[in-house]
């Protein structure tokens, strides 16, 4: 067991079994106000404790109750999502002249990386960061050229580091030898009663988007960028997510892509701000990401009981996944996620904990 503390700040290593011959680890990082727990087994976040206005800490993120489930872990539960977060139509794009065929993982299409995307890969313990303004840990991994059909070598970090402020920062560093595409995110879904409230309905949610991406049947992006304004996806200003979650088409709930506004790359901005009026607590969304999909966990029956006790049914969470558009490898008018050699990725979102 590794641990430091300084000051307030604190981070631990515990070995936690084994993937193959992979040792793992569970990762602890704290202040005097927020714990969170992250596996390196697809660098996932698998706890996050916050008080509510009582100083009460509570577990607001979906999750296993022992860590071998994240070994299938078929809703993603707060993992890392990659090469490419999202759909991609027909597991297929065409990139400098060539159609590149990827794995199929989605019916006929491709998601969130593949058979075996980055959630299901275990990730090297780089190095830990303690020092007077923030605790964490950074993870690193190599994607081989062809892995799930995608071209060129990667080399991917990610970093999660929790600061006084109740902010855990995650960012994201990327490199290429062949161009490819890159579209990395997190997919933690929150309830921030601690799922003592069995729904996320009565939360506010409010999102800095004034349009979304039009999604089809499959909901996949038809390629229109459509205003929020007078349909159920406005939420620029705050309303309960269940306000209009009936008239959501295509889907039983949320599961949509907002353009975030004043997106340039590497400028960092509020997306979005998620409250629970009953503990009070607040998650506020900072990201230099073009999108944010929404997703009020749609198809979950019930079969899984987290480890607060409760049992996940639909609505029971949402995931808010700071991203580039799905598909974007397949529209050329949406933000550009290929990766060339010779360039850098670096992108970062911060959550933020607090009270009203």
């Amino acid at each position: 067991m590794i641990e430091s503390k300084r000051g307030e700040l604190h981070v631990s290593s515990t070995p936690c079994g084994q993937s193959g011959s992979d040792p793992l680890y569970l990762i602890t990082i704290s202040n005097d106000d927020v714990v969170i727990e992250i596996s390196n087994f697809g660098a996932t976040i698998t706890a996050i404790f916050t008080a509510d206005r009582n100083g009460i800490q509570k577990n607001i993120v979906a999750g296993y109750q022992d860590l071998d489930g994240y070994k299938d872990n078929p809703h993603y539960f707060g993992c890392l999502l990659g090469r490419n977060a999202g759909r991609i139509a027909g597991a297929k794009f065409e990139l400098d002249g060539d159609v590149v065929f990827l794995s199929r993982n989605d019916g006929h299409g491709h998601l969130h990386g593949g058979v075996e995307g980055f959630n299901k890969k275990t990730w090297m313990i780089k190095s830990f960061t303690l020092d007077e303004h923030e605790a964490g840990v950074t993870m690193e991994y190599f994607s081989e050229d062809g892995e799930e059909g995608y071209p060129g070598n990667l080399w991917v970090t990610v970093k999660y580091t929790l600061d006084h402020h109740n902010r855990l920062k995650i960012v994201y560093d990327a490199v290429t030898d062949k161009n490819t595409p890159v579209n990395l995110s997190n997919h933690s879904y929150f309830n921030l009663s601690g799922f003592e409230i069995p729904d996320i309905l009565g939360h506010r949610l409010q999102v800095n988007a004034a349009s979304f991406t039009e999604s089809n049947m499959g909901n996949l992006p038809t390629g229109k960028i459509l205003p929020v304004s007078g349909t159920a996806m406005d939420f620029s200003k705050s309303k309960t997510i269940g306000a209009d979650i009936g008239q959501v088409q295509h889907e039983d709930g949320y599961n949509h892509n907002f353009a975030l506004n004043d997106y340039a790359p590497g400028r960092v901005r509020l997306a979005l701000t998620l409250g629970e009026p009953v503990s009070g607590r607040v998650l506020n969304v900072y990201t230099d990401r073009p999108g944010v999909q929404i997703y009020t966990a749609n198809d979950w029956k019930g079969n899984i009981t987290g480890p607060q006790g409760y049992p996940y049914h639909k609505h029971s969470a949402i995931a808010l996944e700071t991203q580039a558009f799905p598909d974007s490898p397949n529209h050329p008018g949406f933000p550009d996620t290929i990766l060339r050699p010779g360039h850098r990725l670096i992108t970062e979102t911060i959550y933020e904990f607090t009270t009203e």
